[in-house]
């Protein structure tokens, strides 16, 4: 049995992270390994890489804003409110659309989260951070992700204009 905690945002970690703001609410350290949650807050165009994990299963519930998902050939329109789930072995990425976007997701088991962390660097303020000014490191990111069971598959296949939809289940 894990002792219960709580996080408030004034101390919850703070990262920047390649363009956005991240704040570990929970990590697998907290929850003895059942899982992490993280904040995002990020601006337009904020996207993650085509990925696929092989031990999480991950969850993004939209708290302000707008993100287009894409899941195994699927393309979601997540708006506030809604909650978007990617199961482990499935690849997937995500793209904010709105001026800004702010959403939790939850990756089950946790330690995933410690990619955040070892790919980012401390936020010197709770704000997003400045604009990238170049290219990120895709090379550092793949070796590290890759020590967490993660395969980066490429660029995110989410383009600005593309169409959504609801799961058509």
């Amino acid at each position: 049995m894990h002792a219960p905690f709580q996080t408030t945002s004034a101390d919850a970690r703070a990262l920047w992270h390649m363009g956005a703001l991240l704040r570990l609410k929970a990590t697998g350290e907290d929850t003895a390994g059942q899982f992490s949650l993280t904040e995002h807050t990020c601006r337009q165009g904020t996207a993650s890489p085509l990925h696929r994990h092989t031990r999480e299963d991950e969850a993004f519930l939209v708290l302000e804003g707008e993100l287009r998902i894409y899941i195994d050939g699927r393309h979601y329109h997540a708006q506030a409110g809604s909650l978007t789930f990617a199961p482990r072995g499935l690849p997937h990425a995500y793209r904010a659309t709105s001026p800004t976007c702010r959403f939790l997701a939850l990756i089950t088991p946790g330690g995933f989260e410690q990619w955040f962390a070892e790919t980012g660097e401390p936020a010197l303020s709770p704000n997003l951070p400045p604009a990238p000014s170049g290219p990120v490191d895709t090379t550092r990111l793949i070796s590290a992700a890759a020590r967490y069971g993660v395969e980066v598959l490429g660029p995110s296949p989410i383009v600005d204009d593309a169409t959504t939809h609801a799961d058509p289940r």
